[in-house]
């Protein structure tokens, strides 16, 4: 099939890679225009930009598809329909229906439940015991296309966003596949969402990062693991009368009890008091260091038992 396919970030690139494997025709590649990255500041491509180059694809990175000009482009490639994976544009109504069988979005959430920017990270930090990856025939709304393929994924006790990310890559890469078979062979099927249990998951706004340790430990630890690795949900800790920021980015609930803030362990784990219970830290990281496990973090580090972070 003659596909044109929309993503940016790592996510994305493993769909695209996908889709070649399978013989399809991406006939251009749709992402994010180069940003500046790393400590130069240069402008870089994004990963599937990169990729895409690598595969000598033809990449197009407008900043809006809402112009005649874009929209006129993206018609004369004659795709037979478009995948769309974590690309950053909203898609106008004359884009959706250019592809002579539609536009399709995989999106990593059970549907309706999570729609929009940031479903992994919301769907642990509200303590989800299951998600899904989900392929959608995109409508104009917010994520509220008919589902075709899906399927469903446990989210364990102390998974990361990362580490969900990374197998909802994976999955979700091999649906795409299967729908765009099924598409070929005249038997893909799509069902409405449902009306009901619709939530949104709106992107991870800066301030949420800070840990308050007055909140429940279930709480901190979701956040925790919601946030990992990236932005990184972190705390303050006072050193030489300055206070440095350390990222928490993975943790476990853990027995005992101790005031909000209060370090109840500091030798082989550390052990922080909540509104109500405790969290231990497993693996932290200091502003421009590595990461590392909450062992060594405290050789470095004069925390001592007793001691009260800061809270929110």
């Amino acid at each position: 099939m003659r596909i044109v396919f929309m993503g940016t970030p790592e996510f994305a690139k493993i769909t695209l890679a996908e889709l070649i494997g399978a013989g399809h025709e991406i006939v251009a590649v749709y992402t994010q225009p180069p940003r500046p990255a790393g400590r130069g500041m240069a402008r870089q491509p994004s990963p599937v930009h990169a990729f895409a180059l690598q595969q000598g694809l033809e990449v197009r990175h407008p900043t809006s598809l809402k112009s005649e000009h874009e929209q006129s482009a993206f018609r004369a490639l004659d795709a037979s329909a478009a995948v769309v994976v974590a690309y950053g544009l909203l898609l106008p109504a004359a884009v959706l229906q250019a592809p002579r069988e539609g536009c399709f979005n995989l999106h990593g959430s059970e549907l309706p439940r999570w729609r929009g920017a940031a479903p992994i990270q919301r769907a642990i930090m509200a303590g989800d015991t299951h998600t899904a990856v989900m392929v959608m025939r995109m409508d104009e709304g917010l994520d509220t296309g008919p589902v075709s393929l899906g399927e469903r994924i446990e989210i364990g006790a102390e998974m990361t966003a990362g580490e969900l990310h990374d197998a909802m890559a994976i999955i979700g890469a091999g649906l795409m596949v299967r729908a765009l078979a099924a598409l070929e062979r005249g038997s893909l099927t799509s069902t409405p969402q449902s009306a009901e249990g619709i939530t949104y998951a709106a992107k991870i706004a800066k301030a949420e990062a800070r840990i308050d340790f007055g909140r429940p430990a279930h709480e901190v630890h979701n956040k925790i693991r919601g946030l990992s690795p990236y932005p990184g949900a972190w705390f303050e800790v006072e050193f030489g009368g300055k206070r440095e920021r350390i990222k928490a980015l993975k943790s476990r609930l853990a027995e005992g009890s101790g005031a909000p803030g209060e370090i109840v362990a500091a030798g082989q784990s550390l052990r922080i008091g909540c509104g109500d219970g405790v969290v231990e830290l497993i693996s932290v990281q200091r502003a421009g260091k590595k990461s590392c496990s909450a062992a060594e973090f405290l050789r470095g580090c004069k925390i001592t038992l007793g001691m009260h972070l800061p809270t929110a």
